[in-house]
């Protein structure tokens, strides 16, 4: 299943987002494609921080790195962690409480594609 790009972003891309604005349907489709194409499991451990299980295939995990690069040079208080051990390959998104929301939005994006 894969989202339609919109020109709402639903909650996760907030006014302290650097990324121009006429960029910004650009990156989410690039979430979205990510989310379609490599996560398998959506899991919120906290307020603010969520981890996403992707298939183990090192295209996804370059992808995921290079994704999550780009988005904290515009949204500085997103913290990503691309973990692979055991055969696996986790991406796990966090930020601070003043943007857990963001967090939460953008978790719940991913879990409507894996549902």
């Amino acid at each position: 299943m894969e989202l339609k790009q919109t020109d709402q972003d639903d909650g996760w891309a907030p006014q302290a987002c650097t990324l121009p604005t006429a960029e910004r349907p650009l990156r989410i489709g690039e979430f979205d494609a990510l989310f379609a194409e490599a996560v398998t499991e959506v899991r919120r451990v906290a307020p603010g921080r969520v981890r996403m299980r992707l298939r183990a295939e090192p295209e996804f995990a370059g992808r995921a790195a290079e994704l999550a690069a780009r988005e904290t040079g515009c949204c500085s208080f997103f913290t990503f962690t691309l973990t692979a051990t055991g055969g696996g390959l986790e991406l796990e998104i966090s930020a601070a409480d003043q943007h857990a929301q963001v967090v939460a939005a953008l978790a719940e994006r991913a879990a409507e594609v894996v549902a």
